[in-house]
């Protein structure tokens, strides 16, 4: 099977959705087999574990970490679906790689901000922003990591939001890549040069899988950003972001794409010199992230005092409500023109209620709540 089949055939059903927490993956790294290494390697502020899994003891040495951001859980599963075909696969390939690579995972960095489905950590601070500071103690571990076990190559897992497209071509960021900058001139020297052309062998995959949706992240340089640091520290450092598909909002599609480029990335990293091949071009000829989609484009709102029509964009707030992840339909932009891509477009007319006397009033309310239909007429609407 190729990676895309892969990817595919080894996701873990049970480990699904959006709201993923320590103690959905706990059973799963329970039952790797023994010759992984799976430790908790530290503490988050509020004393849960973060996990680390090791795999294979070979010179190459690799460093993943994901759900750095608690309520960005994509990359989590997908780091799960690798795991789950390096514990199940008996190929000559697997037994090959752990002889090649020395591969640590964090599967969640951020327990606490998985818990409450937070972006920040227990004390509200973002992670992502706290490289050089080091204030809390998901920052010091990861540099810990990073110092201890000097990776060749890093990875740093992320989700972005349903907002972005791929430049100006109507179709959504279903994953984007960055070769972070290592300073404020975005230069390029040997260290960004290998995490580019990790990215062109990773793009070749899952242009085949999601063609055109696939975007470049933008590339300003803060040094306060792991990404950013990581590689102004010399190691080569990709980000990957999982991002929005279709009206896939549970996001097992995306899961898909990530995995699929971390096996590729394997593939490439088992042939010396291979990724050498990868032009950087390529990776520059990627469309820049646009932010440019909204949720859902209403077509027709009709306000009856004002006897016109007008458009409204929805976005959706994720809500952590009793153990999974609503989306509640947020209007946030009324105008009579059309300005972004929506992933959902409605054109049936939709009646305000009575109460509401000009278009302003609407702004930052629940559908739900000022349009004059049953509730199962606006989760058909909105494909739920």
């Amino acid at each position: 099977m190729n990676e895309q089949q892969l990817a595919i055939a080894y996701q873990v059903p049970t480990i699904s959705g959006r709201y993923i927490t320590n103690e959905k993956i706990a059973n799963f790294l329970i039952d790797l087999k023994d010759y992984f290494k799976v430790e908790v390697v530290g503490k988050s502020v509020e004393n849960r574990s973060i996990y680390a899994v090791q795999f294979g003891q070979g010179k190459t040495k690799i460093l993943m970490w994901s759900q750095m951001h608690g309520n960005e859980s994509t990359t989590t599963k997908a780091v799960v679906d690798l795991l789950h075909y390096l514990n199940e696969s008996q190929t000559e390939k697997i037994a090959e790689w752990s002889k090649q690579f020395t591969l640590t995972i964090v599967p969640i960095l951020n327990p606490d901000g998985a818990h409450y489905y937070t972006r920040v950590n227990a004390n509200q601070v973002d992670l992502n922003r706290d490289s050089v500071e080091l204030s809390q103690p998901e920052s010091k571990l990861l540099r810990q990591l990073l110092e201890e076990i000097q990776p060749d190559f890093a990875f740093n897992l992320h989700d972005q939001r349903s907002i972005f497209g791929v430049g100006d071509t109507g179709k959504s960021a279903a994953i984007s890549f960055l070769a972070p900058a290592f300073n404020a001139e975005r230069e390029m020297n040997e260290t960004r040069k290998k995490a580019v052309q990790l990215i062109v062998a990773m793009n070749e995959v899952v242009q085949e899988m999601a063609p055109g949706h696939i975007g470049r992240f933008d590339d300003a340089f803060n040094l306060n950003c792991i990404g950013d640091y990581a590689q102004a520290m010399g190691i080569p450092t990709i980000l990957i972001e999982a991002g929005h598909w279709g009206i896939d909002y549970q996001r097992e599609n995306t899961r898909a794409l990530v995995c699929a480029s971390l096996l590729r990335v394997l593939d490439v990293l088992a042939e010396t010199n291979r990724y050498k091949e990868y032009a950087l071009d390529a990776y520059f000829s990627l469309p820049e992230n646009t932010k440019s989609f909204c949720d859902v484009q209403l077509k027709s709102i009709i306000l009856p005092t004002l006897e016109r029509k007008f458009l409204a964009k929805i976005q959706y707030k994720e809500v952590l409500t009793d153990g999974s992840v609503k989306f509640c339909p947020i209007i946030v932009d009324i105008d009579e023109k059309g300005s972004k891509f929506g992933h959902t477009l409605i054109e049936k007319d939709c009646i305000l209620k009575s109460f509401i006397e000009e278009p302003k009033q609407i702004l930052d309310q629940n559908f739900e709540d000022v349009v004059a239909l049953s509730g199962e007429e606006v989760n058909y609407l909105l494909k739920k």
